[in-house]
């Protein structure tokens, strides 16, 4: 299906050679900009009608970065800044970035990478600078972000980018349930075990159920450590959760675990997921053994000490956290 109208945010991105274009654009994508890097100008408008991309829903209007500088074909300043301005004038938000550098740096960097400049392949770079700055000095007067990265190393460039253009886009939050006795969760960022909690197993009644059982939920949490411990990690995830969105990353997984994956983690989970919710975050919950079949002989091994009606052999044979 074709895109009807254009998108309703573009960023132009450009600037000196050397100067983070490529580290921009890419940070750009990894917050859910939608990229294009050295298109051809005269293409521009057949870019902008055509369809999105596999998998992204028309109606999501991602934001959209066009990568130009004196590398991309057909480069003309004073074109770019008409074509710009006639997109303003359809309703279109249309903002440019252009990002500076010290000429001394630029020469240090392209040294550094033993890269030659795109505008002097057979003379010094200080050459192909003095004249790539020359070619985008409209671009610069008329840009609405200036970032010089003079001073500012890579992940430095790509905190900036985040904090100026990233506001509105969240990293995916998963709360994953699991049990130990398949397997810790390879993805997971934090990990926080359960079984210390009394277990529901080991009643009949709520044996047969989950976490998610009003009645399993509330032995659960009946628990006299439950309120202090799960307290105490709802301040940790409210702590760390936005740091890990502010470093950029995309996904981030919390995961609880108990033994069989069935009732104490899915309790859990299913609890901090609406504390979080509560403030602000939309997190995602996935139970991962959920409807597992139940490893009965694994539970027995595990008993805890806590099992009221552990005999004095079944203690012997028990100790471990269930």
């Amino acid at each position: 299906m074709a895109r009807t109208t254009h998108p309703k945010s573009i960023l132009i991105v450009t600037g000196l050679s050397g100067a983070g274009k490529s580290t921009s654009l890419r940070t750009l994508e990894d917050i859910g900009w939608e990229v294009v890097d050295n298109f051809p100008l005269h293409l521009i408008d057949r870019l902008l009608a055509a369809p999105v991309a596999e998998g992204h829903d028309p109606a999501e209007d991602r934001p959209l970065a066009i990568g130009l500088d004196s590398r991309t074909r057909g480069f003309d300043a004073p074109a770019i800044i008409a074509r710009a301005n006639a997109l303003r004038a359809e309703g279109v938000t249309v903002e440019t970035l252009f990002l500076d550098c010290s000429g001394s740096v630029l020469e240090r960097r392209f040294a550094e990478t033993r890269r030659r400049h795109p505008l002097a392949l057979d003379r010094p770079a200080a050459d192909g600078i003095a004249r790539e700055r020359e070619l985008l000095e409209p671009l610069r007067r008329h840009a609405d972000h200036i970032v010089d990265t003079t001073d500012l190393n890579v992940n430095a460039l790509q905190q900036e980018i985040r904090a100026r253009f990233g506001q509105d886009m969240a990293a995916t939050l998963t709360i994953l349930s699991f049990g130990y006795a398949r397997g810790v969760p390879r993805n997971a960022d934090l990990v926080f075990d359960m079984r210390f909690l009394r277990n529901p197993h080991w009643i009949p009644d709520l044996k047969p159920h989950t976490g998610r059982d009003p009645d399993v939920a509330a032995y659960v949490m009946g628990d006299s450590c439950y309120a202090t411990v799960t307290d105490q990690i709802e301040t940790l995830l409210l702590t760390v959760i936005p740091r890990y969105i502010a470093e950029g990353k995309s996904y981030v997984t919390v995961a609880f675990g108990c033994t069989g994956g069935k009732h104490r983690s899915v309790c859990v989970a299913e609890d901090m997921a609406k504390r979080l919710r509560k403030a602000g975050f939309s997190p995602t919950i996935s139970h991962r053994n959920l409807e597992s079949q139940p490893l009965e002989a694994y539970e027995d091994r595990r008993r805890g000490a806590t099992r009221g009606d552990m005999t004095g052999p079944e203690m012997a044979r028990g100790t471990g956290a269930q």
